[in-house]
């Protein structure tokens, strides 16, 4: 059935003293994702820390062509992927039983009388009411990029980082049978839709690999220098764009490193990256000087925001 193209066991005589995290990817070009055998992902699973496997859909089709897609129901361009494949592989990996659910949904009265003609179904509240038994790191989180979804986030990469198990779904032409989503979340499944910006993409391939390497690199272990991720953009609370980045030589081509970063002072060094965060976010992401806590600025942040024509007296920060 599957054929996964890498797999990071665990390390022969070294104990392992965290959960490795596993992640299948269900694709119709598995072969894409070899690229995540280099680099720090790769180095990743080589250490155990994370394994990662990619199924190829087609794999679970019956037919002589290998068909995953047919056209929209009600018309219209392009075609749509089959909710009978994606539920073969998804019940496969999630360890599901086939079954018939309730959902609120635009099905019309025929069908929901012919459904209730079957075998009694669950309930979608009944089924995930028995799986809130199982801790949220321990229950698998499916994801699918979808342009039509809300924005992944940072916040999003964190929370993710926790998880055991990550399955990721590549669409490709129109997009995927919306109850396929809807499906599995009357399943109890932690269901999530994701758009990686306001564009569309031929598949989502590109999506997933985004969204990896957002998750993984937060791993405890992951990165070499477990500092390098404190400071980054739209990291932590009060989160803001990260300071600009200098390295040698100290004059480079007529353009110097600012003087503060080679005085030695490391206080001076900090503040005056903080104020520069604060510029840089104020000049491009206005959006996330509203959002911070007032309360939790300290005064020479509450000076250079009002510096930037910022009023901080109340709750958050408003434009004067």
């Amino acid at each position: 059935m599957p054929t996964p193209f890498s797999y990071a066991p665990r390390l022969a005589g070294v104990p392992v003293l965290w959960n490795i995290m596993k992640i299948d990817i269900v694709s119709v070009f598995p072969e894409y994702f070899e690229v995540l055998n280099l680099s720090l992902l790769g180095k990743a699973q080589e250490k155990g820390l994370v394994e990662v496997t990619a199924h190829n859909l087609r794999d679970w089709t019956h037919d002589v062509h290998h068909s995953v897609d047919d056209t929209p129901v009600g018309g219209g361009a392009g075609m749509v992927m089959k909710p009978e494949v994606w539920s073969e592989c998804l019940d496969e990996l999630l360890h599901l039983e086939p079954t018939t659910v309730t959902c609120d949904s635009t099905a019309d009265a025929d069908d929901t009388a012919s459904a209730d003609a079957a075998e009694p179904a669950e309930s979608a509240t009944e089924i995930a009411a028995n799986a809130d038994t199982v801790p949220a790191t321990d229950r698998p989180v499916l994801i699918f990029p979808n342009p039509s979804a809300p924005l992944f986030t940072q916040q999003d990469a964190t929370e993710l980082s926790h998880a055991n198990h990550l399955l990721f779904g590549c669409g490709r032409y129109e997009g995927y049978d919306a109850r396929i989503p809807q499906y599995y979340r009357a399943q109890g499944v932690d269901v999530r839709e994701y758009s990686i910006g306001d564009y569309v993409l031929n598949g989502g391939e590109v999506a997933v690999s985004v969204m990896l390497e957002a998750i993984t690199r937060l791993l405890p272990g992951f990165m070499g220098n477990a500092a390098s991720i404190v400071e980054e953009s739209y990291t932590g609370e009060n989160a803001l764009l990260e300071h600009r980045q200098y390295t040698k030589p100290a004059d480079w081509r007529g353009i110097k490193v600012p003087d503060v970063l080679l005085s030695g002072d490391h206080a001076k060094v900090d503040r005056f990256r903080r104020d520069e965060a604060l510029a840089k976010t104020n000049e491009l992401r206005p959006d996330l000087i509203e959002a911070l806590d007032c309360s939790k600025l300290d005064k020479a942040d509450r000076k250079t925001l009002m510096a930037l024509g910022w009023e901080v007296s109340g709750a958050h920060p408003r434009q004067r």
